[in-house]
């Protein structure tokens, strides 16, 4: 259960910039955003997948948490995700997908989302790049209902991408906040097929 309901009520209490940062970089010609609606220490390794991902040339959209600790005070669910800047963001672009991370320690991705051809391309190149690619048995994890934050892009269906735990270990040294300034060479892999995976469709 959040301890928020909304972006409004967060604000009220956390401090921006100290607590928590947004960014939200509309780059020209993309009519794709990367959104990382839990990144920061909230589900760590997600903002730093979604940058990888959108490089220099899709746009993107970050909610970071900053605290010292607590950070998973500042999750609002995705169905209630409503930060002003980054559903600007969203509701200008035609394709939305989503990071977000999952807890569990298998080496998997799971796609969710109302897109479904996106779904099948991305599927198929993460497979071909080696990855084990689900569907979560948590139904509350398929990112299907129309107001997730993934699906309120300009056709109202996007993409919602899970990674575990032990997936994001992989990606970097350690999940913790020093550890994530050291990359692998596997975060650049599964962006790289996210991309391939996009261009695709």
């Amino acid at each position: 259960m959040d301890l928020y309901r909304n972006f409004a009520e967060l604000s009220g209490i956390e401090r921006e910039d100290i607590d928590f940062c947004i960014s939200a970089v509309k780059r020209d010609g993309s009519r794709t955003v990367i959104v990382a609606p839990h990144g920061g220490a909230i589900e760590p390794g997600t903002s730093e997948v979604a940058k990888e991902v959108a490089k220099n040339d899709l746009s993107l959209a970050i909610f970071e948490g900053k605290k010292p600790k607590g950070n998973k005070r500042l999750h609002i669910t995705s169905t209630n995700f409503d930060e002003p800047r980054c559903v600007e963001l969203v509701q200008e672009s035609d394709t939305v997908v989503a990071i977000h991370g999952e807890g569990s320690d298998e080496l998997s991705v799971f796609l969710g989302g109302r897109d479904d051809e996106l779904c099948v391309h991305l599927k198929a190149v993460l497979e071909r790049y080696g990855y084990a690619v689900k569907t979560h048995g948590n139904p509350d994890l398929h990112g299907l209902n129309e107001v997730n934050i993934c699906n309120r892009g300009r056709h109202g269906a996007g993409v919602q991408i899970e990674l575990s735990s032990g997936l994001r270990q992989t990606f970097f040294q350690s999940l913790t906040t020093k550890g994530r300034k050291k990359p692998t060479d596997e975060l650049k892999k599964f962006a790289a097929a996210v991309r391939d995976g996009l261009h695709a469709s």
